[in-house]
């Protein structure tokens, strides 16, 4: 085989399946999580293989590669710790002591024992303004890569939300560079318009990931006193949070808003199941977004199965799974970036 990859921190496979489609040969993906394990064997052509990538054994790691003439090592460590969100609610805490934060360290270890060709990796804006990031580009640095990297607008590759993602790519060969914006802008109405429509707490019988979370009595009607791209400033004053009553928090516009249909969705993170967690409010039906509209957003296919039996599947646990994943499309950007790169190399 000419290529193969190996993902680490691989989820439920939302990276996996957007190289794949890319038409690059992924043989595995490792991630501590079993409840991933169903979702990203069912989708993907590779194998998953629960490890905690903190001490599984880099001899496991290698062999995994098997006789391929190219080694491509991607993954996208756990980036909670890293997030803006993670530095405003802990700032007076030590990050360093989060047992996801030397994770990244563990990705370096890997490369550097294992070396190979093509190494790919993923994660929140944030991490770049930290030491752990620059010791793992001088880590590839001292090991001889060419290394790229940015800051990824989503919107600008297609994507319907509004999601900013740190892009790495490494190469042993030559310099290596993501794919130029294709310039496509993709709204909510793109993707979610013509679901069949829901009342809060329903699922459509045809599909059952297309369901939302209930409501609360009260929460019912802030949504329906939402607007489009609105704020809590459009309530009456007796729905007002306590939060919002008080000056930290009159500027938590989004928490309980609805998304706008001819704009990208905000980012979609493990909560948007919540209308509380975000703008996360179905632009004109009175609920939070679905997990399938979630999916949709994160660009996962239709035909993507997230679980086996329906009395398994709880919200949270489901949408975790869809708001960790890199988007399917995102994925697939790296990949033909990569193929791109190893046509190149190939006649160099």
């Amino acid at each position: 085989m000419r290529e193969a990859v190996v993902d680490l921190f691989c989820g439920v496979g939302g990276l996996t399946h957007g190289l794949e489609k890319a038409g690059l040969n992924v043989v595995a993906g490792l991630d501590f999580d079993a409840t991933c394990e169903y979702a990203y064997n069912e989708n993907n052509h590779s194998k998953f293989i629960r490890a905690d990538i903190s001490s599984y054994p880099v001899e496991k790691v290698s062999s995994l590669f098997g006789d391929a003439e190219i080694k491509i090592l991607v993954g996208c460590a756990p980036c909670q710790t890293f997030s803006a969100q993670s530095r405003k609610i802990r700032k007076h805490t030590d990050l360093t002591q989060d047992a996801r934060w030397n994770l990244l360290n563990s990705f370096a270890s890997y490369i550097e024992n294992i070396q190979p060709d093509i190494v790919s990796m993923e994660n929140v804006p944030g991490l770049c303004k930290f030491d752990i990031f620059k010791n793992f580009c001088n880590k590839l640095k001292s090991n001889n890569y060419y290394i790229n990297w940015q800051i990824v607008d989503c919107v600008k590759y297609g994507l319907p939300q509004k999601r900013k993602r740190l892009v790495l790519l490494a190469s042993k060969y030559a310099p290596i560079n993501l794919l130029p914006p294709n310039g496509q802008i993709k709204t909510v109405r793109d993707v979610l318009d013509g679901l069949p429509p829901l009342s809060c707490g329903q699922s459509d019988k045809k599909d059952l990931l297309h369901r939302c979370a209930g409501l609360t009595s009260i929460n019912l009607e802030r949504i329906k006193h939402s607007k489009p791209g609105g704020t809590w400033r459009d309530w009456p004053e007796n729905l007002l949070t306590n939060c919002h009553k008080k000056d930290s928090g009159r500027d938590f516009t989004s928490v309980y808003g609805r998304m706008k249909w001819d704009e990208p969705s905000p980012t979609i993170t493990t909560q948007f199941f919540y209308i509380g967690a975000g703008r996360y409010g179905h632009p004109e039906q009175d609920r939070a977004i679905s997990l399938r509209e979630g999916a949709l957003l994160q660009t996962f296919p239709k035909t993507y199965k997230f679980f086996e039996h329906s009395e398994n599947m709880a919200i949270a646990t489901i949408s975790r799974h869809i708001g960790n994943a890199v988007p399917v499309d995102l994925g697939k950007i790296i990949g033909l970036s990569i193929q791109k790169h190893l046509d190149e190399v190939k006649y160099a």
